[in-house]
């Protein structure tokens, strides 16, 4: 089923009972340069060091086209997070480095803009995610990572169902420069919370 969901550009949709996460497209750049704006000092802690042309018109559009590319080659599937009931952008998740073969495994990474920070919002992306990652993609494994310093992300994997199986030493370039990393790994057949999906 995987293969159909890479053929020209992707359209999934998932709905749970508060969110739906779906691709990038075209529409979604103001509310995602805003969101992302309004957020920088709360992001940037986290995440690999901002561009300076980080919420321009030019940045979306790079990270669209390469989302896109990546999604059609079954490598990385990037999503947006959206209020159910009024299109609110709340942030992003995105499954990448997606491998097959015996190891049928790939990684999640994730953001939520500082206004809908802690109000259960990642947490339902989370397993909606990991729905479509078992299910659909027919992965057996699904791992992540965060600094040890972030007890909400930490939280946030461990309520999720995902395993903390070790420390992987300076393993990402974070806000430029190379951090240790906590590593986190869920299993399709570890039990975790059950997210209603809807049509």
């Amino acid at each position: 089923m995987f293969g159909l969901l890479s053929q020209n550009e992707p359209s999934v949709r998932l709905v749970g009972p508060k969110i739906v996460i779906r691709p990038l497209q075209r529409q979604d750049e103001k509310q995602w340069a805003e969101i992302r704006e309004v957020s920088r000092s709360f992001l940037e802690h986290w995440e690999p060091k901002w561009p300076g042309d980080a919420t321009s018109t030019a940045a979306f559009r790079r990270r669209m086209k390469r989302f896109a590319a990546e999604w059609r080659d079954g490598i990385t599937y990037s999503f947006l997070i959206f209020d159910r009931a009024d299109g609110t952008l709340y942030g992003g998740i995105t499954l990448s480095n997606v491998r097959r073969g015996v190891a049928q495994a790939g990684s999640v990474g994730y953001w939520i803009g500082e206004p809908h920070a802690r109000r259960g919002f990642m947490s339902e992306a989370l397993q909606l995610l990991l729905n479509f990652s078992f299910e659909t993609l027919g992965l057996h494994r699904v791992e992540a990572a965060c600094l040890p310093s972030n007890g909400p992300s930490r939280g946030l994997l461990e309520k999720s169902g995902f395993i903390q199986e070790g420390l992987a030493r300076r393993y990402l370039r974070i806000n430029g420069i190379w951090q240790d990393h906590v590593c986190y790994a869920v299993l399709r057949t570890d039990p975790r919370p059950v997210v209603p999906m809807y049509d």
